[in-house]
C-alpha cells in the first residue's frame, strides 16, 4: 500500500547539524538545510563537494555521524519510502527484463496496483518518446534510452518528493531539454524536486531555489531572486562609440582611470566591447556616470550575474578561478562529473 501523505506543514527535507566523515575525510561538515514543500531545488557544488554523500544520508543509505535528518515529516526516508522517487548517480536497470516488466516490478514495489501501472507505463513511455519499447529487453536499448527508462522507474509511483542525482549526465541536448520539460511538469503538479547537477545553465533556467556546497560546507542557500539580490551586478558591458578590436589600449586605459573599475576587452565579441568589473565597495550608479564621462559611448549596461559567475566567485580562490570556470564550462558542454 502507498503510504498516506505526511504532515503538510513539515518541510520536504530538514537537515540539522549533519556531519559525515570517512576516516580522515570530512565529506559533510555541520550542514543545515531546509527544503520547503513544492520547491524545485538545484543542489550544486564542484566534484567532491559532498552532494552525493548528503543525498545518500537523506535517503538513509547510510546514517550521519551526528545531526538530524527528517524527510516528509518523518525521522528517516525509510518511513516515507513509497512517497519518494530517487534516481541515483549510478545508473542501472535490470538488463534482462523487458521494459514493461521492469517498470511494473518497480511500481508494485512502491505499492501501485498492477492494473493502474499498465496504462501509466504506456502513457509515460509516450511522454519520454519511447513508444513501442515495452517488450524490448532493457539491454537492447541505447544508454540514453535506458536512462529515460530509469527516470520512469523513479517517478512511476507518483512520488511526492523526487530526488535526482546528476540527472542530465550523459544526455544529449535533445533529451536534456525533454528531461527539463518533464521536471517542470512534475513541479507544476506540486512535486518537490531536488536535483544535483554541474549543468549550471539548466539549474538557472528551471530552479526556484539553489543550494551550493563546497568541501562539505554550505556556501549558498536561497531562492533565485534572493541570490541575485545578494550578488548585485558587479560587471558593466561597455561598448565605446567607434570601438574596434585592436583599439583596446586607449579605451581600456580611459576606463581603468576610474579607480573603481578593472576593464578587460572581450576578444572576438560582436559588437566589439569590453567588460569592466567593479571593485569591492564601488558605488554602481557613480561608476556608470563616470564611465559615461570618460569616453564616447554607444552602450553601457549592467550585466546580471549568472549562476556560473556566482558559483565561480564562491567556490574558487584567486589563483584557481580560471581553472574552476574552465571546468564548469566543460561540464556544461557535456563532460560528465562525479
Amino acid at each position: 500500500m502507498i503510504q498516506p501523505r505526511q504532515d503538510a506543514d513539515a518541510p520536504a527535507i530538514s537537515i540539522q547539524g549533519v556531519t559525515k566523515r570517512f576516516r580522515e575525510k570530512t565529506a559533510v561538515d555541520n550542514l543545515d538545510l531546509t527544503v520547503p514543500r513544492g520547491s524545485l531545488c538545484g543542489f550544486l557544488g564542484p566534484n567532491g563537494a559532498g552532494k552525493t554523500t548528503t543525498i545518500r544520508m537523506v535517503m538513509s543509505i547510510f546514517p550521519p555521524d551526528s545531526g538530524r535528518i527528517s524527510v516528509l515529516g518523518r525521522p528517516t526516508a525509510i518511513e516515507s519510502k513509497d512517497l519518494i522517487g530517487y534516481l541515483p548517480e549510478e545508473r542501472g536497470v535490470y538488463r534482462k527484463m523487458k521494459v514493461d516488466a521492469f517498470l511494473t516490478y518497480i511500481g508494485m514495489l512502491k505499492g501501485v496496483d498492477r492494473n493502474i501501472l499498465k496504462d501509466r507505463i504506456g502513457e509515460w513511455l509516450e511522454r519520454v518518446e519511447l513508444p513501442g519499447v515495452e517488450k524490448k529487453r532493457c539491454e537492447e536499448l541505447s544508454k540514453g534510452m535506458q536512462q529515460k527508462v530509469q527516470f520512469l522507474a523513479t517517478i512511476i509511483h507518483d512520488p511526492e518528493l523526487i530526488i535526482l542525482d546528476e540527472p542530465f549526465s550523459g544526455l544529449d541536448p535533445v533529451n536534456g531539454r525533454l528531461l527539463r520539460t518533464l521536471i517542470n511538469d512534475l513541479h507544476d503538479q506540486g512535486k518537490t524536486i531536488i536535483f544535483s547537477t554541474h549543468v549550471l545553465q539548466q539549474a538557472e533556467q528551471i530552479c526556484n531555489r539553489i543550494f551550493l556546497i563546497n568541501n562539505g560546507k554550505k556556501l549558498l542557500d536561497g531562492t533565485m531572486d534572493e541570490i541575485r539580490e545578494q550578488h548585485n551586478p558587479r560587471t558593466l558591458v561597455i561598448e565605446p562609440s567607434g570601438y574596434q578590436h585592436g583599439d583596446d589600449t586607449s579605451a581600456v586605459e580611459n576606463i581603468e582611470g576610474i579607480a573603481s573599475v578593472r576593464a578587460v576587452p572581450v576578444s572576438g565579441s560582436t559588437p566589439p566591447h569590453m567588460e569592466a568589473t567593479l571593485r569591492d565597495g564601488a558605488d554602481h550608479g557613480a561608476v556608470l556616470a563616470r564611465v559615461a564621462q570618460a569616453i564616447p559611448l554607444r552602450r553601457v549596461e549592467s550585466r546580471r550575474a549568472t549562476l556560473e559567475d556566482i558559483f565561480v566567485s564562491l567556490v574558487s580562490t584567486k589563483d584557481s578561478e580560471d581553472s574552476v570556470r574552465a571546468s564548469v564550462s566543460a561540464q556544461a558542454a557535456g563532460v560528465e562529473g562525479n
